[in-house]
Parts: C-alpha cells; sequence; structure tokens
C-alpha cells in the first residue's frame, strides 16, 4: 500500500505530464496478459507515448486542471492511460493495432487538442496518414506550382537556343 506522501508525488508527476500533453486515450486493460502488456508499451512508446495504469481517483486528481480534466472525471473500473506531446495519430495507430491483435484491450474515449473523441471517432483517427505524411504531401502540393513555372521558363530558353542554333546552322544570320 503506498503511503500519502508517495500518491501526492505520483499525482504532481503525471500532473505535469498531462498538462504538456495534446492527446490522451483512456482505455482498460483487464485480461491482458503480461506479454500483450510489454507488447502494448513498446508500441506506444514507439509512437513516441507514454502509457500507464491509473487508479481512477489518482489520475481524476493529477488531471485537475489540464486539457485531459474532462476525461479523467469520475472514472470507474480498470483504467490506463495512453498520452503523448507528439502525434495523436501515431498514438492512435499503434493503440488501434494492439486492439485488433488483443481483444480484450479496448477503447474507452480519448481527448486531441482538447476534444474530446468517442471510440469511433478515434479509430477513424487512427486511419488519417501520419503527421510526417501529410507534411510531405503539403510540401508537394506547394512545389509542384514551382516546378511547373521553372520547366516551362527553362523550356523557353532552351527553345530559343535550339532555334538560334538551328538558324546558324542554316547560315541565317549575315556575317
Amino acid at each position: 500500500m503506498k503511503k500519502r506522501s508517495q500518491k501526492k508525488e505520483e499525482v504532481e508527476k503525471l500532473n505535469g505530464q498531462l498538462a504538456k500533453v495534446s492527446t490522451v486515450i483512456l482505455t482498460t486493460f483487464q485480461g491482458i496478459t503480461v506479454a500483450e502488456d510489454s507488447q502494448l508499451r513498446r508500441a506506444v512508446q514507439g509512437a513516441g507515448g507514454h502509457y500507464q495504469v491509473v487508479k481512477n481517483t489518482l489520475a481524476q486528481h493529477a488531471a485537475a486542471g489540464t486539457p485531459a480534466g474532462p476525461l479523467l472525471n469520475g472514472l470507474s473500473g480498470t483504467n490506463s492511460i495512453s498520452y503523448t506531446q507528439t502525434d495523436p495519430v501515431a498514438l492512435a495507430k499503434a493503440l488501434t493495432k494492439i486492439a485488433k491483435d488483443v481483444p480484450v484491450f479496448k477503447f474507452k474515449a480519448g481527448i486531441v487538442d482538447g476534444r474530446v473523441l468517442s471510440i469511433s471517432e478515434i479509430q477513424q483517427f487512427a486511419l488519417l496518414p501520419s503527421k510526417e505524411m501529410l507534411i510531405s504531401k503539403i510540401m508537394f502540393l506547394l512545389q509542384a506550382p514551382t516546378q511547373r513555372v521553372a520547366s516551362a521558363a527553362a523550356g523557353v530558353t532552351r527553345n530559343l537556343a535550339v532555334t538560334v542554333q538551328e538558324a546558324v546552322k542554316a547560315e541565317k544570320f549575315a556575317k
């Protein structure tokens, strides 16, 4: 049994972490084996997130004053949270993959940038491309018109050079 001071320290640590994150996903872990739990933790860490089994009242106290407050208020049952400061899509994808592999692992709810998400919204969120993929697509779309302009400008000068070269070969210029 933890002492009150240990619980307070744990609450303060979790509060500091939850204050920095943009994404928190609430799940239930009842019935997960140790091997599956290890796999889950590795997948979440690989996505740049953190996974933690939480006591309901400690999580509620830790979430007070953070964006995760509405999500972690009034918890019941066995709960765990996954959270990240980086890419929320990567975390949702990792958890969705684990949920498919481990049927007893279930989503309860989530919060992304202050907006509470339902189970179906989390699963739809996981279908989105990653942040890096979206940035690369935007960069491609921004770069494509520039490449076309540069290609068109180079084509004009290339065509002019070819025309002048052909005229010289045909001796069209006076000497």
